[in-house]
């Protein structure tokens, strides 16, 4: 029998089972559940245990000790100034050189490309237009020239950020974590593209691949550290930029430099040393080195008298002052041509609607020439003057070819296969009036070096598309 209706007491021979703090039984999941969050709970508590410890840990010798960092010039504003050269800069460098990439015409054919796997990173490429003719020589020579100017810039910048670089401790939260990694993006970021761009412009190819595949990706990458350290730290430069009045620095000596007030993020020294140079000074120390690279680099890219000052050019500033005697990206004997290439039996095959044209150089002289004034302009930022270029209008070529609205060409030169050894040619391109295969300059023939016997000149053209060498024009619809 029941006992009335009663729960069974103790020792009634009913079996008891735990209760919950519902009060319900315990069952496999809850208990289960309780143990993970005990678990939980006794690893949290080392951690915390191991955070405490870590945290306790003093600093090892050298520049993480707090007091090592002792020049009285850092601080926020110093930090602000060099910050904002940099922040009207650098986006300017950016979109010159990623206009340098669609120069190539990248989006046109495979053989123009040199970062074939970018895929979204292209999706500002457009038809490079041939005017103005000078667009080229003046994109990519604020490109490099000003890529130049900046190092001193990037220096005092690095320099006025270095005790960020040995926090103690290096990491303390993931939040933490993430923006140290953030800060090493941009600082890996900005040392690998000027450091890559410099070599380049010296013609120093010690890179592991293609300087153009390195450059454009590193760039973008770059590029987004950048936005996002902007984007994180334009109200700290807005009020430290506001923290001092410009004009009262450059007229503070070096007896009335102070250290600035303390800040969060400990670019002031704890223990600052007695200055031995202004704030007025530095700021004319870092300027004057830009200065002094844009008098030593601009010239290349303008010309003129300024071609001889130009001393960090990467080719001869006077060749000479013949005809024939101006600056060459690549001589015949660096790419592979010799003369056998170029001799008597040379042809110009041109194909297109129809069957093959061939014509020896004597054949092409006897067509009406046409003159164009085109400079030459490379991606390492050197440029020509005009040169008078004489020859057969692209266009005209395309017309024989039975294609008069030809959408590209394929060139193809006689060096060896290898980058730009053959390059295509936008539409628009071959119908400018001033776009040549071009046979002579400035009244002579062309030398071996310049392409001997017959080259591409096209407005606005970067230098290596503009090929030496040809053997073979093939318009395509």
């Amino acid at each position: 029998m029941d006992s009335g209706g009663r729960p069974p007491s103790p020792g009634s021979g009913e079996p008891q089972r735990p209760r919950s703090e519902e009060g319900h039984a315990q069952g496999p999941f809850e208990r289960a559940r309780a143990a993970v969050a005990a678990r939980a709970a006794k690893g949290a508590a080392r951690t915390r245990a191991l955070v405490r410890r870590v945290e306790r840990t003093p600093p090892p010798p050298g520049p993480f000790r707090p007091g090592f960092w002792r020049s009285p010039l850092r601080g926020p504003w110093l930090t602000s100034v060099f910050g904002l050269a940099l922040l009207i800069g650098i986006p300017l460098i950016f979109v010159t050189g990623m206009l340098s990439y669609a120069s190539y015409n990248p989006g046109l054919d495979r053989i123009n490309d040199q970062t074939p796997d970018k895929g979204l990173l292209g999706f500002y490429l457009f038809d490079w237009p041939t005017d103005p003719y000078w667009l080229y020589r003046l994109t990519q020579g604020v490109h490099v020239t000003l890529g130049v100017v900046l190092v001193p810039v990037v220096l005092a910048k690095l320099w006025s950020v270095i005790p960020k670089l040995f926090e103690w401790l290096p990491v303390r939260s993931i939040a933490h974590a993430l923006e140290r990694l953030s800060l090493l993006t941009l600082v890996g970021g900005v040392v690998f593209e000027f450091v890559t761009g410099i070599f380049n412009i010296q013609l120093f190819y010690v890179f592991p691949g293609s300087f153009y595949t390195l450059h454009f990706y590193g760039a973008w990458v770059f590029i987004a550290a950048f936005v996002v350290h902007v984007s994180l730290r334009l109200g700290r430069m807005t009020r430290a930029l506001r923290s001092r009045n410009l004009l009262t620095e450059l007229r503070t000596g070096l007896a009335g430099t102070r250290p600035e007030p303390p800040d969060p993020d400990g670019l002031v020294a704890l223990e600052p040393a007695a200055p031995t140079m202004s704030r007025r000074g530095a700021l004319a120390m870092v300027g004057g080195g830009s200065l002094l690279l844009l008098v030593v680099t601009a010239g290349q890219s303008i010309g003129g008298r300024l071609r001889r000052t130009a001393l960090l050019a990467p080719h001869n500033r006077d060749p000479g002052g013949g005809p024939k005697d101006f600056q060459i990206n690549k001589t015949a004997a660096a790419v592979g041509v010799t003369r056998v290439h170029v001799g008597p039996d040379w042809r110009l095959e041109v194909r297109g609607h129809g069957p093959t044209l061939v014509f020896t150089r004597a054949q092409l002289l006897a067509m009406s020439q046409h003159v164009a004034a085109l400079p030459i302009a490379c991606v390492e930022g050197w440029s020509t003057s005009d040169q008078r270029w004489s020859g057969l209008r692209l266009a005209d070529l395309a017309a024989l070819a039975g294609l008069p609205d030809a959408g590209s060409v394929l060139v193809r030169s006689v060096q060896p296969p290898g980058p730009y050894s053959s390059v295509v040619l936008r539409g628009n391109q071959i119908h400018d009036p001033r776009s040549l295969l071009a046979l002579r300059v400035n009244g002579a023939d062309l030398s071996f070096d310049h392409g001997y016997p017959a080259r591409v000149i096209v407005p606005a053209n970067p230098g290596v598309n503009n090929t030496k060498w040809v053997h073979r024009l093939t318009f395509r619809t």
